[in-house]
């Protein structure tokens, strides 16, 4: 299948809004978090098109709090996954967000997702009790990228 990474913009907001409810669904983020990542200065923001269609979406930025690069999200339509997509959109996040360190966060439940990130280089950095919907605790990852 043939796919193309590509910056996303505010005009994409529509699509993105679709996908992150068929991605996400409980923990799918409200309309007017998806504008600020879509809009904010400093985020870096990237799709996966195919067939002139949004089939994955990944945001990061840099938190200077803690001198981490952040995956902020990362999801790939179920009928898109294991075919590398998410694979590379989180290497060209990586890429741009240009950081030594990089953290993301997911459920502890999701081990499709435990099992990428983990192949890509993360460890469990700390654990967030209760972050998500339902009382699920959040896995925070962290990936030291050498120099």
């Amino acid at each position: 299948m043939e796919y193309r990474i590509e910056k996303a913009g505010w005009r994409d907001f529509f699509d993105l809004y679709r996908l992150e409810k068929k991605v996400f669904a409980q923990d799918a983020w409200p309309w007017f978090d998806l504008l600020i990542v879509l809009t904010f200065p400093g985020f870096v923001r990237l799709k996966a098109v195919a067939d002139a269609q949004m089939i994955g979406f990944a945001a990061g930025e840099i938190r200077r709090g803690d001198g981490a690069g952040w995956v902020v999200t990362l999801g790939v339509l179920p009928e898109y996954r294991r075919q590398g997509i998410g694979q590379a959109l989180l290497r060209e996040c990586e890429r741009l967000l240009n950081s030594r360190r990089i953290r993301l966060c997911v459920r502890k439940s999701n081990l499709p997702a435990l099992k990428l990130y983990q192949q890509k280089g993360y460890v469990v950095y700390t654990t967030w009790a209760n972050y998500y919907h339902g009382g699920e605790d959040a896995l925070v990852l962290e990936k030291i990228v050498a120099s």
